[in-house]
């Protein structure tokens, strides 16, 4: 097997070391491209690897290509007094970053750059203790929410303000987005990962694309997307421009966006498990080379054997027990084009992620919270599961 050195690597982590965290604002980031969510796919590939016993040269590659995220952990160590406590043993929080940045090779295709990178999609996943159920929740970007005072690139502190939930990423990187992530929740935050675009579609490449299906023909000339109506089977370059359109699809909603980026990640936690990919060396090396390469993450999970501790056993979670969803929200009462949580919707939904307690989610054209699950909890009564607007890995998009 040919190892190809992915140049820039170690810059990128030195720089990472000195500034405020991932982030393109500052000198947290020399590669100005854009990031994107694809560790629920990577790490079934992890555990692949890791239980196979891959060779030291490829194994030492794979870990390098993954870069620290040092500044972000000693910021967050500053911090810790304040931060929540986890509640339940073996469950783990990890906090999914992207990035709405156009700087860099291949991303201004899609829109202009504007001098500014704000987080544009965030992904807090939740693994069950027991390892039986992963639970995916989209965090909207136009949030209203406490974002606290953070350390900006410059080395200056910012003042706590009422913002959109992305100011946090543009104003202190990942830092400040998981410190105003646990004040919303009141979830410790674990681990994180900021994934690179070019990493993405490296990655859907690596396994010979990924099928959607589309109620109508999409035509985007912002993304450069020209696809037919049916089942059509996205190479990288198209998924990037599927998962990023906006006013061309649909109602032309941020909501309805995130929920087409929930799908897309099913299929492609779906098109990675299977035994085409995980069982051909051949095919998964290229998937775990892409992914790793494009992923910034906390110090203890920037390692192959890091990310193995964390993900060993998901590759047993059935699909439909794989389950995403979004925050209960509507429109802020000030401002039609922001978002409010719905309460006390979203504090159930974060009360059961504290706990580690059971979630569900269905399809539904109404608003988020549906019902609640009989006999889903011990006991049954109140701690019964409630049921979520969202949908599992195991559903076909064409469905």
């Amino acid at each position: 097997m040919t190892l190809v050195r992915h140049e820039g690597a170690r810059t990128v982590n030195d720089s990472v070391r000195r500034g405020l965290g991932a982030s393109a604002a500052g000198e947290g980031l020399l590669r100005r491209r854009r990031r994107w969510v694809s560790g629920a796919a990577l790490a079934v590939g992890v555990v692949v690897v890791a239980a196979a016993g891959a060779g030291w040269a490829v194994y030492a590659k794979l870990s390098a290509n993954i870069t620290p995220d040092d500044a972000a952990a000693a910021e967050l160590a500053r911090y810790e007094r304040e931060r929540p406590t986890a509640l339940v043993r073996g469950a783990q929080n990890i906090l999914l970053i992207g990035s709405d940045t156009r700087a860099g090779d291949g991303n201004g295709q899609y829109g202009r750059d504007l001098g500014s990178e704000r987080s544009d999609t965030t992904i807090l996943l939740h693994l069950a203790a027991d390892r039986r159920s992963a639970t995916a929740v989209s965090l909207p970007r136009d949030l209203m929410v406490d974002v606290p005072s953070c350390r900006r690139a410059d080395g200056s502190r910012s003042d706590p303000v009422f913002a959109m939930f992305n100011h946090a990423f543009q104003v202190g990187g990942s830092a400040c987005t998981i410190r105003t992530v646990e004040k919303l929740t009141d979830i410790r935050v674990d681990h994180h990962m900021v994934v690179d675009f070019s990493g993405f579609k490296e990655m859907v490449d690596a396994v010979d694309g990924v099928q959607v299906c589309l109620k109508e023909p999409i035509d985007d000339k912002a993304a450069k997307l020209k696809l037919p109506a049916g089942r059509v089977t996205l190479d990288g370059e198209q998924a990037l421009g599927y998962v990023r359109a906006r006013k061309s699809i649909g109602d032309g909603s941020d909501t309805e966006r995130m929920e087409r980026q929930q799908r897309f990640l099913g299929a492609l936690v779906n098109k990675v498990q299977s035994n085409d990919v995980l069982l051909n060396p051949v095919k998964l090396y290229p998937v775990l080379d892409a992914a790793t390469s494009s992923l910034t993450t906390d110090p203890e999970l920037a390692s192959l054997r890091g990310l193995y501790q964390l993900v060993r056993g998901l590759r047993d979670i059935p699909a439909e027990h794989v389950q995403f969803l979004t925050v209960p929200r509507e429109s802020y009462v000030y401002d039609a084009n922001r978002d409010q949580l719905v309460e006390p919707e979203a504090e159930r939904l974060f009360a059961r992620l504290r706990a580690d307690e059971p979630v569900v989610v269905a399809r539904s054209d109404s608003q988020e919270v549906l019902t609640e699950t009989p006999g889903a909890g011990p006991g049954n009564g109140p701690s019964a599961a409630p049921t979520f607007r969202g949908n599992t890995a195991a559903e076909h998009t064409c469905e």
